[in-house]
């Protein structure tokens, strides 16, 4: 089993995936479509990753304000999810995703990368963030 994870943002979706056993997430690659609203061929792809790796659960980034209020960004991802959920029939968790941009973009700046090759990574790192994030938090409560 490999589960999924997606940062969604307004032209953007992010991708990580992880290994089967649910230790490490990987960035996959990054969606990239003209409009926000144009959906269809960034759920296609997920569709197709899905296949490819065996994706049996998805954990998407929930961009709740900084106050732990829900605002326009959240509830996008919120229609973003059932959305997902609607095509693939697989459940997506929300994943809390406050500063792991900032962390992307602190670890690209750590290897010193350009502003064209951190363009290029900077989503489906911040994907990887959000999978491994929930990756350790449910081995954390395995171990508990």
């Amino acid at each position: 089993m490999r589960i999924m994870g997606l940062d969604y943002g307004a032209a953007t979706m992010g991708v990580a995936i992880s290994d089967e056993l649910l230790i490490t997430a990987q960035p996959v690659e990054t969606i990239r479509r003209e409009k926000e609203n144009q959906m269809r061929h960034t759920y296609q792809r997920i569709e197709e990753l899905i296949q490819e790796y065996g994706v049996e659960k998805i954990v998407l980034g929930y961009p709740k304000n900084m106050n732990d209020t829900i605002g326009e960004k959240a509830l996008k991802a919120e229609k973003v999810k059932e959305d997902i959920e609607r095509r693939t029939g697989l459940p997506v968790i929300l994943m809390d995703e406050r500063l792991t941009t900032v962390q992307a973009h602190r670890v690209l700046d750590e290897a010193e990368m350009n502003y064209k090759k951190k363009a290029a990574v900077i989503d489906k790192l911040a994907a990887s963030i959000i999978l491994q994030t929930y990756l350790d938090m449910q081995s954390n409560e395995k171990h508990d």
